[in-house]
């Protein structure tokens, strides 16, 4: 930047087909380890054209100076609800109890398909802003084909790779997706391969022994779809969910199976066998109780872990988040193990550069995208991440840079964000975005649902009821206040007293 010259007018001109050349990163590849000091990487069209050090670039391609920052791999989401963005932040204190009498059996019939674009848009917009260039959007709100249009419009109209996995939450998998309808909606959406909009299926297995979804697994067969399923989740799917796709031979590697945190052994057997992998929301298992984030389950049974956010009823699309988080609960769980037992852990077993590459490439290959993102190298549509803010001192110095990325680095620290050989975001600014749209047409979702619910169904989910609780006795009284002066005697020399022989 020229001294003295604002920001906003030193800023490059990104015209479509015009090269981008970063310089001088420290580039995280996400390709066996690979990390090159003082890197160089250059962008030609759609694809990244070259990764090394003093790369020749074009003369018309823009320079990009990564100094003291760290490219990486756009991140990959495996599993979030997008269309809940809508009503952001509504469930903070919520059960996963109160998620479900609220989406299924109450207000979740009240979403219109204008509802489902403008969760979609902002959602989507949150995501590249953070870092996310691909993310499936486990969409179980399309309630009608009207719904699913509405999602994939949105999706389209912002500079993302995304993956919807339609769902219908209130409607049978094994109704819908055989419907003239539902088959319709795919033969005008995904009637020829797209790597910047794909198509799976999303339904959960209820362990009904009759096993309906198997209709439902049979479309995906037909339609040549991935499946998206929660399984494991407390009170909800289980191992005998697991159980029925095994006996009816539905367990493959193109099953993704979300959560998983509440399986036995037998199952985590089956998954490893089948090559399914796990999307793992750690802050979502942490706090409404689907299970503890089995990653240091996984990791045991050689099963792919990708990472996920879940729904902005509660979260957000920050995937630096659940970098952070997946990693303490796994260690923490390895702790508490060991202490069980009576032994310290001396030695982490799960490093921050795994955790950082169920982000990338982890989640690529678990949406079937790894041949086209996930990692720098030459030939890869260029989904690239620059990490970079020279006013964080958290960013300084760039000693372990696996460890700055998964524990000091966050979403404010995004500097530049390509997807597909474009830039979308620069000097910490998207690009080409409209915000104030997406925010205004969220805004008329909530007056709506508002306006629909009523004002005390709407407060009673903003504050759900507290539940009492119960007090431990507590044997160290404060006793004799005096003068602002507190002193706490009684319980402890009580029992030095009656050590006193009597007089």
């Amino acid at each position: 930047m020229t001294a003295g010259v604002p920001e906003s007018e030193d800023r490059p001109t990104f015209t479509p087909g015009r090269p981008v050349v970063f310089r001088n990163a420290t580039i995280l590849t996400m390709e066996n380890g690979a990390v090159i000091d003082g890197g160089d990487l250059l962008v030609v069209g759609e694809r990244i054209a070259e990764v090394g050090q003093g790369i020749a670039a074009p003369d018309d391609a823009v320079e990009i100076d990564a100094t003291g920052g760290i490219l990486m791999p756009g991140m990959v989401d495996t599993h979030r609800h997008m269309w809940q963005t809508a009503l952001r932040g509504l469930g903070a204190d919520w059960t996963l109890t109160q998620y479900f009498v609220f989406y299924y059996l109450t207000w979740g019939k009240i979403f219109r398909p204008e509802d489902i674009h403008a969760g979609n848009v902002l959602s989507a917009i949150e995501a590249i802003d953070s870092g996310v260039t691909t993310t499936l959007d486990w969409s179980h709100g399309l309630q009608t084909v009207e719904h699913g249009d509405a999602a994939v419009d949105a999706l389209r109209s912002v500079p993302g790779r995304f993956v919807l996995a339609y769902g219908n939450l209130l409607g049978a998998p094994w109704e819908w997706t055989h419907s003239p309808e539902f088959r319709g909606f795919v033969r005008r959406h995904f009637d020829s391969p797209d790597d910047m909009l794909g198509l799976q299926l999303a339904f959960d297995v209820t362990a009904d022994p009759a096993f309906p979804e198997k209709a439902a697994f049979e479309a995906a067969r037909d339609l040549g779809l991935r499946v998206t399923t929660h399984a494991g989740v407390w009170g909800a799917t289980n191992d005998d969910s697991i159980r029925l796709m095994w006996e009816h031979d539905f367990m493959t590697p193109d099953v993704t199976y979300v959560h998983a945190a509440t399986l036995t052994e037998d199952s985590y057997q089956r998954i490893a066998a089948t090559g399914g992998t796990v999307s793992v929301s750690t802050e979502s298992e942490q706090s409404a109780g689907q299970g503890y984030p089995p990653t240091w389950q996984l990791r045991r049974h050689g099963i792919p872990v990708s990472l996920s956010m879940d729904t902005s009823v509660w979260w957000s699309a920050d995937l630096f988040s659940a970098m952070r988080a997946t990693l303490s609960a796994d260690r923490s769980r390895e702790h508490h193990e060991a202490h069980a037992r009576g032994e310290t852990v001396v030695h982490n077993h799960l490093r921050a550069e795994q955790v950082a590459h169920w982000a990338t490439i982890g989640g690529a290959q678990a949406l079937g995208l790894d041949s086209v993102t996930g990692s720098l190298v030459a030939g890869k549509k260029a989904d690239i991440v620059l990490i970079r803010n020279d006013r964080s001192p958290a960013l300084y110095p760039l000693l372990h840079p696996y460890g700055s990325l998964v524990f000091q680095a966050g979403r404010g620290d995004v500097h530049t964000v390509l997807v597909n050989g474009k830039v979308v975001k620069h000097d910490h600014e998207l690009i080409g975005v409209d915000l104030d749209a997406a925010r205004a047409a969220v805004g008329r979702t909530v007056e709506y649902a508002r306006s629909t619910m009523g004002d005390e169904a709407w407060q009673q989910s903003l504050t759900p009821e507290l539940p009492p609780t119960e007090r431990v006795p507590n044997p160290y009284t404060y006793t004799d206040y005096d003068g602002g002066s507190t002193r706490h005697r009684a319980q402890r020399e009580a029992p030095a007293a009656a050590q006193q022989p009597a007089n």
